[in-house]
């Protein structure tokens, strides 16, 4: 016997690999990109298939969610210093919270598992079976408590990279459908022909992403009326922000790099981060206020700023409260609101609180010091900030979601604000920017992304970061460019995820191909 039939022998083996799988298959997400990771999903494949003989179903349930277990630890780790910033009342939540969002996201991949071997066919096409599985959940992932659509595995490839390019296509769901039938196809090598095809096919799928891919961003993109813009990141910790004495050093932090000189012409738009100044917008831009003389100062006649934070509405005895993107235009004396617009995707647990009056009533909401969270905004419509200029905000969160802001071919950029400094020098903020950047590619169109302590930067219309305009984490500072050209209506602008659903139905038809005399009730044990 083998040493390898030896460790397979043991009991625990299975739970084993099937964990390392889905680290394997994480560890191929930006920013790490050890694309040989993606093999994770053939050995997942191949452990689902292997599950025990006498309960299957429950050992396929068991193998996906360790699985999951494995990649979402991995993947959102960086959660646990968001835990950090108030270290006092909250850092022994971090441990727990890492732990309970990894099982949680993982139950998706636990029905995954289950639903492949409840209907898997006995041959190679079970791999299109396998993408599918994996595939729905995840697009459930993305939508179920609004969605957490965290590194879907269609997002593994590098944005911008030549294989992200079919996303302009078929959308980040329909290439993570591509992605797991490619990643899983080796499980099936040593099955004859049918086998032999399965790694024809994928052979094949892997050189039409990259030669799609090459052929895309060899295309011209549109080049609109010049506009010039500055990003500012101005390096503030978010522990800092909970110190009140240091408010007058933020905005003076701010206003600073705003009104730092031009080496050409000087900025039409001005782009500040979400959460910049942490007061409501409402206070410091009353009338009157020294933060509006400040913002004023720094800004030049005709320039707007897009200025992230929260605002109220309502009484102060009841108000209510909008994480917003404000539009501000400088006239010749003073600042004019020109737009407003309030997010629509809130973070769960973050931002609102799911089951409010259960969690409330139980005494969760006060053990982990939630406050009353913000209410939710209409879905995203473009925010018109200048003259001919239309633009598409996504405020942190949103950018991680496929489709959210309705197509509108007259919107020149998105404008990408967040407050990734709740996550610290970590692999969050990298992985944000990469998944952010897939809006690009989805939309064909360009963003400017603001962010506290980094990642902010300029990303074209194929999700690739223009040069010399990255300000990494940890580094404080401007970005001064123009906004790149756009390119046309994408096949995933007019058809969001049908082509995705598509691919759903030809897996599960490739499923019903079962060879005579299975009996379904032999694969449905538990």
């Amino acid at each position: 016997m083998t040493a390898w039939s030896r460790f397979r022998a043991k009991p625990w083996s299975g739970p084993v690999l099937a964990l390392l799988a889905g680290l394997a298959a994480a560890l191929a997400h930006p920013p790490f990109g050890v694309l040989p990771g993606l093999l994770g999903y053939a050995g997942l494949l191949y452990l689902l298939d292997d599950a025990h003989a006498e309960k299957p179903l429950r050992s396929a349930f068991w193998r996906g969610w360790l699985a999951g277990v494995g990649y979402f630890a991995l993947s959102t780790w960086w959660i646990a210093e968001a835990f950090m910033v108030d270290a006092a009342n909250q850092g022994w939540m971090a441990p727990f919270a890492v732990a309970a969002m990894a099982s949680g996201l993982a139950l998706f991949w636990g029905l995954a598992g289950l639903v492949y071997r409840l209907v898997r066919p006995a041959n190679a096409w079970r791999v299109l079976t396998f993408a599918a599985a994996f595939g729905a959940l995840e697009w459930l992932r993305g939508h179920v408590l609004t969605g957490f659509p965290w590194n879907l595995p269609g997002e593994t490839w590098r944005a911008g990279s030549w294989p992200s390019q079919f996303a302009a296509v078929i959308g980040a769901y329909g290439l993570t459908w591509i992605t797991l039938a490619i990643a899983a196809a080796p499980a099936v090598w040593r099955e004859g022909r049918a086998g032999k095809i399965a790694q024809g096919a994928a052979a094949a799928g892997l050189i039409f992403l990259y030669g799609y891919g090459a052929f895309a961003v060899s295309r011209p993109l549109v080049e609109g009326a010049p506009v010039s813009v500055r990003i500012v990141q101005a390096d503030i910790q978010q522990d800092a922000k909970w110190d009140a004495t240091r408010f007058a050093q933020i905005v003076q932090a701010y206003v600073s790099l705003t009104a730092k000189p031009y080496a050409g012409k000087p900025a039409d738009l001005v782009v500040w981060p979400e959460g910049a100044l942490p007061a409501a917008i409402n206070d410091y831009m009353a009338p009157g206020t020294w933060v509006r003389q400040a913002i004023l100062d720094s800004l030049q006649p005709g320039q707007t700023l897009l200025i992230g934070g929260y605002r109220y509405e309502g009484s102060m005895q009841s108000p209510v409260y909008y994480n917003s993107l404000i539009a501000l235009k400088r006239t010749a004396t003073d600042l004019e609101v020109v737009g407003v617009y309030d997010k629509h995707r809130l973070v769960p647990f973050g931002e609102y609180l799911p089951a409010e009056k259960f969690l409330t009533a139980i005494g969760f909401k006060s053990l982990a010091h939630l406050g009353d969270g913000f209410a939710t905004g209409p879905r995203p419509v473009p925010l018109k900030v200048g003259d001919g200029l239309l633009t598409q905000p996504l405020i942190c969160y949103e950018s991680l979601f496929p489709g959210l802001a309705k197509a509108d071919p007259n919107v020149r950029v998105l404008i990408n604000v967040s407050n990734d400094a709740w996550f610290g020098v970590t692999s969050g903020p990298l992985q944000h920017l990469n998944l952010a950047s897939y809006r690009a590619i989805e939309s064909a169109k360009p963003i400017l992304r603001a962010t506290p302590t980094g990642v902010s930067a300029v990303i074209d219309a194929h999700g690739r970061i223009i040069s010399g305009t990255r300000l990494d984490l940890g580094k404080s500072g401007v970005i001064d460019a123009a906004i790149p050209g756009k390119g046309g209506v994408t096949p995933f602008d007019n058809f969001g995820d049908l082509a995705f659903f598509a691919l759903l139905l030809i897996s599960a038809v490739a499923s019903a191909r079962r060879p005579r005399g299975k009996s379904f009730s032999s694969i449905a044990s538990v």
